[in-house]
């Protein structure tokens, strides 16, 4: 029995399909399964699986009705025979190293859940602006502890570079349908069970941009939906049990957080903010105040959080030294929402 599954679901995918079959064949460690589910497609997706598995019999192929990505990953799960399971996507390639070295990650590491690597988007010029800045904080991220302080930014863990343990998987219950990133959701459950993240410090998967992407044309990728995933998630974990939550940033992003903060059932009291046409003002019936006054604020509270919700990278370091002067301690008493 293989000890290593890799989890490869398939939709419409064969003007890319063999690169990332190919870069699978090419692995230097030898034993493992590739679990490959058609969720119906309507190119030539289902024989080309079919071809490879022809010719090399760790290729394991399901032809499944199309369900979505949840429906055929969940499906491909139960198919899994090895205690660690890779993920993989078909429009991506990963480095011949990729599952030696995520597998002894995992042995060498016990304590973590889920590993991740660096990763590269492809091609070069199709990757604009926006998305090489998330690459770049992607990457950034490499230490269990930098993972957890980010986890509420946005998703850490490039879906496709993931590999996680079976058992970890079978607990928590699978993907799951939420209406927001199904990928997000998970890192986010693995997170407030205890899991620990951790990422290999090199690039081990080619991650490729096109406007097919699901992070481009599914709605569940929107700002909107990851706004309501964060609010359904630290209401579950580090806003849970709080008596106030302060928001800094009364701007788009702040707002619609706290939106949602409120629909989850948290005690919004003030937004903090450093724009003094806004600093006087109320905003969602609550007062917006300085970062003067937060301490004020905060002392009126016995256990109070601190959720900042400013999407312009430049503000994070300013808002962490304001913070940090003031003793608030990140991790407990304030967490980086945006």
């Amino acid at each position: 029995m293989p000890e290593t599954s890799v989890l490869l679901p398939c939709y419409n995918a064969a003007a890319t399909l063999s690169e990332a079959l190919d870069s699978l064949q090419a692995q230097t460690f030898p034993d493992f399964e590739i679990i490959c589910i058609d969720d119906g497609s309507t190119d030539k997706t289902l024989g080309i699986l079919q071809d490879y598995a022809q010719q090399d019999s760790r290729f394991v192929v399901l032809a499944e009705p199309h369900r979505g990505v949840v429906g055929a990953a969940n499906r491909g799960l139960e198919a899994c025979r090895g205690e660690i399971i890779v993920r993989m996507d078909a429009d991506d390639r990963s480095h011949p190293e990729r599952i030696r070295k995520q597998r002894d990650y995992l042995q060498d590491h016990p304590n973590v859940a889920v590993v991740s690597c660096l990763v590269e988007g492809f091609p070069a010029e199709a990757v604009g602006e926006g998305f090489q800045l998330y690459y770049d904080w992607l990457n950034s991220l490499i230490s269990p502890e930098d993972i957890a302080r980010e986890i509420f930014v946005e998703s850490p863990i490039a879906n496709p570079s993931a590999a996680f343990r079976r058992a970890w998987m079978r607990d928590l219950g699978g993907y799951r349908e939420q209406g927001w990133p199904e990928d997000y959701d998970l890192w986010l459950r693995f997170y407030l069970a205890g899991a620990h993240f951790a990422k290999v410090p090199e690039v081990l998967l080619y991650w490729r941009e096109h406007p097919g992407r699901l992070t481009h044309v599914d709605s569940r990728y929107s700002v909107e939906n990851f706004l309501r995933a964060k609010a359904h998630f630290l209401a579950k974990g580090p806003a849970r049990n709080r008596d106030a939550v302060i928001v800094w940033g009364a701007g788009m992003t702040g707002r619609r957080l706290s939106k949602h903060l409120e629909r989850e059932g948290l005690p919004l009291k003030a937004f903090v903010e450093v724009d003094e046409n806004k600093i006087g003002r109320e905003k969602r019936g609550r007062p917006i105040i300085s970062s003067g006054e937060l301490l004020d604020v905060w002392g009126k509270y016995t256990n109070p959080i601190l959720l900042t919700a400013v999407r312009a990278r430049s503000a994070a370091p300013l808002i962490r030294s304001t913070l940090e002067k003031l003793g608030l301690v990140e991790g407990w008493d304030w967490w980086r929402a945006a």
